[in-house]
């Protein structure tokens, strides 16, 4: 079983666009099964919509990236 987190994490890193990053991991959700399968038991777990729990995840994590810089420029000043 894969963790789907570090499936988000690809395609978020791959792709410079949230957006972009959630239409291509869409558009795999249809052709995987399996994939489809974890996504729906990590929504259900996390307790969100399978509409929304990648943009939720997504903005969760770019949010947590910038906060990360935002630290190490506080440092550097």
């Amino acid at each position: 079983m894969t963790d789907i987190t570090e499936v988000f994490n690809h395609y978020l890193d791959q792709y410079d666009s949230i957006d972009i990053a959630e239409a291509e991991f869409k558009k795999n959700l249809h052709e995987d099964s399996q994939l489809r399968d974890e996504y729906r038991e990590w929504c259900h777990n996390v307790g969100c919509t399978e509409k929304s729990g990648f943009i939720d995840y997504a903005e969760e994590y770019v949010e947590n990236q910038n906060d990360v810089w935002n630290s190490l420029n506080d440092f550097d000043e």
